[in-house]
């Protein structure tokens, strides 16, 4: 069972068969498609059931697309299979649900607070979007932000319009050799197995945007993909009429040289505005969300000097004040630079018609405008043509500000007009079924409208523990049973001896701590912290009284060298002895193996060398879920944790020798772990319940859960950025 499937023992009784008698078996299957072809079923357990039991084992094999299962079938095998689980009301119930959904607008959040966005939209740009594992157009934390993030916006019918980029071989699909070297595999998408369509202009004609470069022009066709009320369109280079280059332009997220990033950025940024004024969609607000896009800006500023004859500053100031810009990370190498040679190249022509001389332009990218040593940097781009920008949390928010001084050398840092808001997940897309349902009981079904609400997970005291208990350990068994499978899998592809694989059939132990650590492999992250102090982990792990495991998961970019030793020694520690099956690496990181992870440990690790976790929402995704945080204050833990809802790792201090501070954390993590984690869990009552245990869980749901919902976040875009951009009035960011 994957993701929040229901178990069938949940599926709803077909008591309105006789109704369907008349029905065709093409209408039936039109009714599958419609609902298959809207991503708004990656969030509904009961339609994710509904398409699972149409064939469990296809279902699992197909990575759970529901386009690729049901093209596998005749409409005539689809209404035998719906004959014989007895489907059809499910079918008809989903179909109506999809189109509530879509039509009922007027008592949403939107509608009521959001209205003058209503004729002209935000649009919101990022590089990725991590929506369902089925849609491979995402690599990690920033695509499943912007996933949420528009997930959200259709829950409270924000309006919204997104785009990005459509990678036809997505990022890589990641296995380990027998030396735990990671090795990177391209698949090819199939795009007739994609929920999305060619967009199209007013008149119904497909769309190709052309963009000028001084070597040739780029073309790219549109994309329509619906994520529930969120429209979201793709460019795709891969058009005849470029060059071969160019036609696989955008074949790989985060792929290729300098040149590819840039002129994949301008497609993402100026192609993403015309794509815009094709359709005949006029953007009142621009969120660029991190640096990618922002030559965004520059297009803009273009058509309001052609259309409405402004003067280039005048443009600048009017474009400047409808912009949001979101930075994400406070690593250097997350900011992207260009040189003079490459802008010439690709902005040339965009430079020539705002009237701007090569100096100009890039000085626009500059933090000193007339250094012509420094290069050009997306991130300066953003943050001078916007009027709000925003840091994703509190502490990212001083470290931006600190970072980014220079722009405004006249300020104190306190002053720096870099606000922040921080991140939040789309609780739907993460909460796994049984604890959604425990909810219910507990909390009233109200809640599922009133998730970024505070106060509304207050009702969770309530639940009684013995429940609760239940529940986690059924998640977590769960889990389990999808990792061993997993490890199995993995050591037959690599030719392991058949005891080996029998060994990893059997895995882990469902009564014992379980720890999750998934990840980036960024050396930043610290993925091996915890074996820096690898003998009293190895007495933890073998503690026969009170055990300890550890499920570690994540991938490292291609050309991080680094990044792969991480993984490589973590991986090869299913080779000590003294560890005995204790540490586990699942391979090929995902929003499938994600979910499994956040809804079944009972603890997640998160060890950053702080400040670099600009937020980090794995963390955030594990809370409802019944799992504690144990993690360095940075990030968003900074401004949650409270002393009872979870645990820290370090005292918010950082040591500015680099050596000495991984060695304080990596003491830290051994000390707390072992003198608080570890007792507060096996300390059972008479009926081997972890009363103090439970108790914590429940003050991280009460105080986390609703501030640090995606809901929040885009509610906090709404009102402190969108509304003031578009020209309506509420409380304000810091601004300049």
């Amino acid at each position: 069972m994957s993701q929040t499937e229901l178990p069938p023992s949940a599926a709803p009784a077909d008591s309105t068969r006789s109704y369907w008698t008349d029905v065709t078996p093409q209408a039936l299957y039109d009714k599958c498609m419609t609902v298959a072809r809207n991503l708004w079923w990656s969030w509904h357990p009961e339609v994710i059931n509904l398409f699972r039991d149409l064939d469990p084992v296809r279902w699992r094999q197909l990575d759970h697309n529901p386009i690729a299962l049901l093209s596998e079938m005749t409409p005539e095998q689809l209404a035998q299979r719906a004959s014989e689980m007895v489907l059809y009301t499910r079918i008809n119930q989903a179909h109506r649900r999809l189109n509530e959904y879509l039509n009922n607008t007027n008592t949403t959040w939107g509608a009521r607070h959001a209205g003058v966005l209503g004729s002209m939209p935000v649009a919101y740009f990022s590089a990725e979007f991590g929506i369902h594992e089925s849609v491979p157009i995402y690599s990690g934390g920033l695509g499943v932000l912007s996933g949420d993030h528009i997930k959200s916006a259709s829950g409270l019918n924000v309006p919204l319009v997104a785009i990005g980029l459509f990678y036809d071989q997505g990022y890589f699909k990641q296995q380990l050799n027998t030396e735990g070297w990671q090795q990177e595999e391209y698949l090819n998408t199939n795009v007739e197995e994609m929920p999305m369509e060619p967009a199209r202009d007013p008149k119904g004609r497909p769309i190709t945007i052309e963009i000028d470069t001084r070597d040739g022009r780029l073309l790219a066709k549109v994309w329509l993909m619906r994520v529930g009320r969120i429209k979201l369109y793709l460019l795709d280079c891969d058009v005849e009429g470029n060059r071969p280059e160019d036609r696989e332009l955008t074949s790989r997220l985060y792929g290729g040289d300098t040149r590819t990033r840039i002129r994949q950025e301008l497609v993402l940024g100026v192609g993403g505005v015309k794509a815009l004024r094709a359709m005949g969609i006029t953007p009142g607000v621009y969120h660029l969300n991190e640096g990618h896009s922002a030559f965004a800006t520059l297009e803009v500023m273009r058509e309001r000097m052609h259309d409405d004859g402004l003067p280039f500053d005048e443009a600048l100031r009017e474009v400047a004040r409808r912009t949001v810009f979101t930075t994400h990370t406070p690593v250097p190498a997350g900011h992207d630079r260009f040189d003079g040679k490459l802008m010439e190249e690709h902005l040339g022509p965009l430079r020539e018609k705002l009237g701007i001389s090569y100096e100009q332009l890039m000085g626009l990218g500059r933090v000193e405008p007339q250094n012509e040593g420094e290069t050009f940097c997306m991130t300066v781009l953003g943050l001078k043509l916007s009027r709000r920008a925003n840091a994703v949390s509190n502490l990212h928010g001083h470290v931006s500000r600190r970072m980014w001084a220079n722009l405004w050398p006249w300020r104190v840092e306190e002053e720096i007009p870099i606000g922040h808001i921080t991140n939040g997940v789309h609780i739907p897309s993460w909460l796994a079924y049984p604890m959604a349902q425990l909810y219910d009981k507990y909390l009233g079904t109200e809640w599922h409208i009133r998730m970024g609400e505070p106060g509304v997970f207050e009702g969770v005291y309530n639940i009684d523990p013995g429940e609760f208990w239940e529940t986690h350990n059924a998640l977590k068994s769960r889990l389990l049973e999808f990792v061993r499978r997993r490890i199995s899998r993995q050591c037959r592809r690599r030719n392991e001896e058949e005891s080996l694989i029998e060994a990893a059939r059997n895995v882990l132990d469902p009564n014992a701590l379980t720890i999750g650590f998934a990840r980036r492999f960024a050396t930043y992250k610290r993925a091996n912290l915890f074996i820096r102090d690898i003998e009293t982990i190895c007495e933890l792990l073998d503690d026969g009284n009170r055990p300890v495991q550890f499920i570690f998961a994540g991938k490292a970019h291609p050309a991080d060298e680094p990044g792969k030793k991480f993984i490589q020694e973590i991986a090869n520690l299913r080779h000590d002895s003294r560890l005995k099956d204790r540490i586990v690496f699942i391979e090929d990181y995902d929003i499938n193996v994600a979910r499994h992870l956040i809804q079944g440990v009972d603890v997640w690790m998160n060890n950053p060398r702080r400040p670099l976790e600009a937020s980090g929402t794995s963390g955030q995704k594990v809370v409802l879920n019944g799992g504690l945080n144990f993690s360095i204050l940075d990030g968003w833990w900074a401004e949650a944790y409270n002393g009872k809802n979870g645990f820290a790792i370090g005292d918010g201090k950082a040591h500015i020798d680099v050596e000495k501070n991984d060695q304080r954390d990596a003491e830290d993590l051994s000390r707390v772990l072992s003198e608080e984690v570890v007792p507060l869990f096996y300390d059972r009552d008479a009926f081997g319940l972890p009363l103090k245990w439970i108790d914590r869980v429940f003050n991280s749901i009460a105080t986390l859960g609703a501030q640090f919902s995606a809901h929040r976040m885009v509610i906090d875009y709404t009102e402190k950025a969108y509304l003031i951009a578009a020209g309506g009035v509420t409380s304000e960011m810091t601004q300049r």
